[in-house]
C-alpha cells in the first residue's frame, strides 16, 4: 500500500534509511540465524585500507569462496550473493564481473564470479582457494563482532560478543523459532494481530455507545438519461434515487457497469475477477426487497468494486500476486459485509498492486483512464481507474503509506482516507497493523461520506478498530470553522471556501521530528516482514512481480533490530505529540501526493479527503493535440476522528465546481493522437 519507490540515490549519498542495516523486532538484537547469515559477506568484504600481514586477505578469500560461488543458506532459506549486497555497503572490485548463477532456477538471482584460482583480479599477494582454505575459519565472536557494524552497535567486547552468542543459540533462536510455529506459518497476517494497538484519537472520549448514522440528503428531481453512459457516471446518490424512485433496477445497473468493465478492462487493467454470478444474486435480492416495500438506504441495489485484499467467500482473492493467485479464503471481510447488510452489490475484485505495492501485478500493470499512456500508480490501483472509468460507482481501496492518495490524485477521483481504526479490517490482507486503514472511491465527497457511513465500524477481528464519534458532515456550519492553507495548497480551493463564509488563513504544521519518512519505511516494512515472514524464508520473494519493491525492503527489514524498531514508535509518538500541538485549525489545505505529509498523515493516522481541482496539459503532447489530461488535485485534512469536518468542506467546494464531474476521454483520445500500450 504504498506509491513508486523514491528514486534511489546517487553513488556514495546515504541510503533512504538513515539508520544502518538493522535487524528485525521478531529476533531482538542477535539471532544466531541472522549472524550466520552475515558471517561471509561481512567477514569476507575487501579492506580498503592498510593489510600489513595479508592475514585479512587470506581469511576473505577462506570465507568467500565456498559461499558465494552459488547461494548462502540464510536462516532456513536460500538467499543470493546479490541479496547479502543489497544488505550492506560491501565494496568489492570494480575489475570483478556479475554472472548470472547458472542452473539457479530464480530470474533475478545473481553472483560474483571469477577464475577459480583468482577471486580478487586485482588483488596483488596471489592466493590460491586450495592454499586459503587450510587456514582456520574465521571464528563465530570474530563474525559477530564484524556484523555489529550492520546493526549500528560494534561496541561490544570479545567476552560479551561470546556471551551473546551463546545466548542467541539457546535462547534467541529456539524462542524465534517456537512462536513462528504460532503465529507466522500463514501469509497476509489475516490471524493472530499483535496485541501492541495504536490509537490515533487525539482525546479520551472518541468511544461511543452506540453509531449515530448520517442523515443524508435527499438528491433532487432526478430522471433516468437515455443512455447508458450517462449513467454510468452518475453519483451514488444520484443512482439509489433512480433505484428508489423504480426507474432503474438493480439487475438493469449491475448489467450496464459489469459490459462496461468488459469493455475496458483490456486497456486499463484494473479488474483481477469479475463477481458476475454474486452479482446478479445480489441485485435480485435488492430488487426484491424494493418490490415488498423494504429500503436499505441510498447504496441498496448500487455495484461497487473490492480492491483484491480484501476476502470474499467462494472468490479468488489474489493479493495481486503470482504466489497467491489462485488463493481462495472463505471468509467475509468485515467491509464486505457491512456494504452487503447496505444492499450494495458486488461486481469485481479489483487490482491491487503485487502484495499491495504500486500497480504492478501478476495480471499486468493498470493506467490512468484520464491518460491511458501512463499507469495510475497504487497500490488501490484498480479501485482508482474503475471508478474514473466509470466502471463503477464507487470502490473500497486501502492505504498504509499512500495508496489511496496517490492514485485517486492520478487518476483523478474523490476519496477518503479515514481517520486510523473508523473501518475494521477484519480478513483484509495486512501490511502494518498500525498503518493500515480502508477508504472510499467515489465521484464525489456526498458519494464518500454515504459509503463511510455504511463501512465504519467496530469489529473483533480487529482490536485497532472502534467506534468513532463522527459528527454528520451534512450537518456541519462550515462558516464557523477556521482553515489553514499550506503553501502548495490549490488556492482555488481557498478562495472558492472563502466565498463559502470559511475563514481560511496561512498554516504551517510545525514539528521537529526529522526522521519522519524513515520512521515510516521501518514501522511498514518489518510490519510487512512479520505477516510474510514464511513467504521470504521459502524464497517465494524471487517470484515476486517487481524486485526492486517488496523483495528488497523486506530483506533490509530483516536486519532491524527490535529495540531500533521500538525507538521508531517512540519517535513516532513524539511526531504525534508535536503534530497535535501543531495542529490550531480546524483542518487544512494540501499537496496531496508530498510524501513527507503522507507520512506524517499516515504515522499520525489523520484523515483527509482528495478533491480533484482541474486538469493541465500532459507532458510532450503529439503534434496535433490530445484530449488525454493531467488531473490536478488537493487534499482537506482533518485531525483524527474529524473525518466529518474534512468531508463537510470537500462537499462545500465540489457544490459550486465541476471538476468531479468530468469524464476521462478513453473512447475520444483526438485525432491526431495515436498512442501505443
Amino acid at each position: 500500500m504504498r506509491p513508486p519507490r523514491p528514486p534511489r540515490p546517487p553513488t556514495g549519498a546515504p541510503p533512504l534509511l538513515p539508520s544502518p542495516l538493522l535487524l528485525t523486532p521478531l529476533s531482538l538484537l542477535c539471532s544466531a540465524a541472522i549472524i550466520l547469515t552475515l558471517t561471509t559477506p561481512a567477514a569476507a568484504a575487501p579492506r580498503t585500507g592498510g593489510d600489513p600481514g595479508g592475514e585479512a586477505r587470506i581469511r576473505s578469500v577462506t570465507t568467500m569462496v565456498p559461499n558465494l560461488i552459488g547461494f548462502c543458506t540464510v536462516s532456513q532459506y536460500k538467499i543470493s550473493a546479490v541479496k547479502l549486497l543489497e544488505l550492506g555497503s560491501i565494496a568489492w572490485p570494480s575489475k570483478c564481473t556479475w554472472l548470472p548463477l547458472p542452473n539457479s532456477g530464480r530470474s533475478h538471482s545473481y553472483t560474483l564470479v571469477s577464475k577459480y584460482h583468482k577471486i580478487w583480479k586485482d588483488t596483488k599477494d596471489f592466493v590460491s582457494v586450495k592454499d586459503a582454505l587450510k587456514k582456520e575459519p574465521v571464528s563465530d565472536v570474530i563474525a559477530l563482532k564484524e556484523s555489529m557494524k550492520f546493526f549500528d552497535a560494534n561496541f561490544f567486547s570479545d567476552s560479551k560478543l561470546r556471551e551473546m552468542e551463546d545466548g542467541a543459540k539457546e535462547f534467541n533462536v529456539p524462542a524465534f523459532r517456537e512462536n513462528r510455529k504460532l503465529v507466522a506459518l500463514e501469509n497476509g497476517g489475516l490471524h493472530n494481530p499483535s496485541v501492541l494497538l495504536f490509537k490515533s484519537s487525539w482525546s479520551g472520549d472518541s468511544m461511543v455507545s452506540e453509531s449515530r448514522r448520517f442523515d443524508y440528503p435527499r438528491a433532487s428531481t432526478v430522471h433516468r438519461p437515455s443512455n447508458d453512459e450517462d449513467i454510468a457516471f452518475m453519483s451514488v446518490i444520484e443512482l439509489g434515487e433512480l433505484i428508489k424512485t423504480k426507474q432503474i433496477t438493480s439487475h438493469e445497473l449491475t448489467d450496464i457497469f459489469l459490459r462496461r468493465m468488459k469493455r475496458y478492462n483490456p486497456v486499463l487493467e484494473s479488474v483481477v475477477t469479475f463477481t458476475e454470478d454474486l452479482a446478479f444474486k445480489q441485485a435480485k435480492e435488492a430488487d426484491d426487497l424494493l418490490a415488498q416495500g423494504k429500503y436499505l438506504g441510498p447504496l441498496h441495489g448500487i455495484p461497487y468494486g473490492l480492491k483484491d485484499i480484501i476476502a470474499v467467500p467462494h472468490y479468488k482473492t489474489t493479493w495481486g500476486s503470482r504466489t497467491f493467485k489462485n488463493q481462495v479464503l472463505d471468509t467475509e471481510a468485515y467491509v464486505y459485509k457491512r456494504l452487503k447488510s447496505a444492499g450494495a452489490v458486488l461486481v469485481a475484485k479489483l487490482v491491487t498492486g503485487s502484495l499491495a505495492y504500486d500497480d504492478i501485478w501478476f495480471g499486468g500493470r493498470t493506467r490512468n483512464p484520464w491518460n491511458i499512456e501512463e499507469f495510475s500508480t497504487g497500490s488501490s490501483a484498480g479501485p482508482a481507474a474503475s471508478t474514473s472509468a466509470g466502471m463503477v460507482p464507487f470502490a473500497i481501496g486501502s492505504e498504509t503509506a499512500g495508496s489511496i492518495t496517490y492514485p485517486a490524485a492520478r487518476c483523478g477521483v474523490t476519496a477518503l482516507r479515514p481517520t486510523f481504526g473508523t473501518v475494521a479490517r477484519t480478513d483484509v490482507m495486512s501490511i502494518s497493523e498500525s498503518l493500515d486503514k480502508l477508504g472510499p472511491f467515489c465521484r464525489s465527497a456526498v458519494d464518500c461520506a454515504i459509503v463511510l457511513d455504511a463501512i465504519r465500524g467496530k469489529d473483533a477481528g480487529d482490536p485497532s478498530s472502534r467506534e468513532v464519534a463522527l459528527d454528520d458532515p451534512f450537518h456541519v456550519d462550515i462558516t464557523q470553522l477556521t482553515v489553514g492553507y499550506l503553501e502548495d495548497a490549490e488556492m482555488e480551493v481557498v478562495n472558492v471556501l472563502s466565498s463559502k463564509g470559511v475563514k481560511l488563513v496561512p498554516f504551517k504544521l510545525n514539528y521537529t521530528v526529522e526522521s519522519v519518512q524513515s520512521i515510516l519505511n521501518i514501522t511498514m516494512d518489518v510490519d510487512m516482514l512479520a505477516h510474510f515472514d514464511n513467504w521470504q524464508r521459502e524464497g517465494l520473494d524471487d517470484d515476486y512481480e517487481a524486485q526492486d519493491q517488496w523483495p528488497v525492503e523486506l530483506r533490509r527489514a530483516r536486519l532491524v533490530p527490535a529495540v531500533d524498531y521500538i525507538q521508531a514508535q517512540r519517535a513516532r509518538g513524539k511526531l504525534i505529540k508535536e503534530v497535535k500541538e501543531s495542529f490550531t485549525v480546524d483542518a487544512f489545505i494540501g499537496n496531496v501526493t508530498d510524501w513527507e505529509l503522507v507520512c506524517v498523515g499516515n504515522l499520525v493516522g489523520m484523515p483527509v479527503v482528495i478533491v480533484p481541482t482541474g486538469f493541465k496539459s500532459i507532458e510532450n503532447p503529439p503534434k496535433g493535440g490530445t484530449n488525454r489530461r493531467t488531473t490536478v488535485t488537493t487534499g482537506i485534512y482533518a485531525p483524527p476522528d474529524h473525518d466529518h469536518i474534512a468531508l463537510a468542506l470537500a462537499m462545500a467546494y465540489q457544490s459550486v465546481t465541476d471538476h468531479n464531474k468530468q469524464r476521462p476521454p478513453i473512447d475520444d483520445l483526438g485525432p491526431n493522437d495515436k498512442i501505443h500500450w
